[in-house]
C-alpha cells in the first residue's frame, strides 16, 4: 500500500507547479492557487503515509522524480514548453532511476 501511496503523492506533486503556471492568468488566480495548495497538502500527507514503510531516501526520490518527470511532460503538452533530444533523456534517467529505486526496494 505504501507505493501506492507514493504514486499518488507523485502525482499530486505534479499537480500543484500547474496551478501556480495557471494561477498567473488573472482569470484563474484564485482557484489556481487553492488548486495548487491542495494538490501540495494532498501529496505530502500522501507522502507521510508511504514512509511508514519506504525509506526516507528512497519515498523522496522517486515522489520529486515523478513529480518531476510529469511536470516536465505536462509542460510540453499543456504550455508548449521546449522540447528536444536532450531533455527527453535527461527524464528518461530520472524515470530510469525512480525504477532502479523501486526495484532495489
Amino acid at each position: 500500500m505504501a507505493w501506492i501511496y507514493l504514486l499518488g503523492a507523485g502525482l499530486c506533486e505534479i499537480g500543484w507547479p500547474i496551478g501556480l503556471k495557471y494561477s498567473q492568468d488573472p482569470t484563474y488566480r484564485w482557484p489556481a492557487i487553492a488548486a495548487a495548495i491542495a494538490a501540495l497538502a494532498v501529496s505530502g500527507i500522501l507522502l507521510w503515509l508511504a514512509q511508514r514503510e519506504i525509506p526516507i531516501g528512497t519515498a523522496y526520490a522517486v515522489w520529486t522524480g515523478i513529480g518531476a518527470a510529469g511536470t516536465f511532460l505536462i509542460g510540453i503538452w499543456l504550455f508548449g514548453d521546449a522540447s528536444s533530444l536532450m531533455r527527453y533523456f535527461g527524464v528518461a534517467l530520472i524515470i530510469s532511476g525512480v525504477i532502479t529505486l523501486k526495484l532495489a526496494h
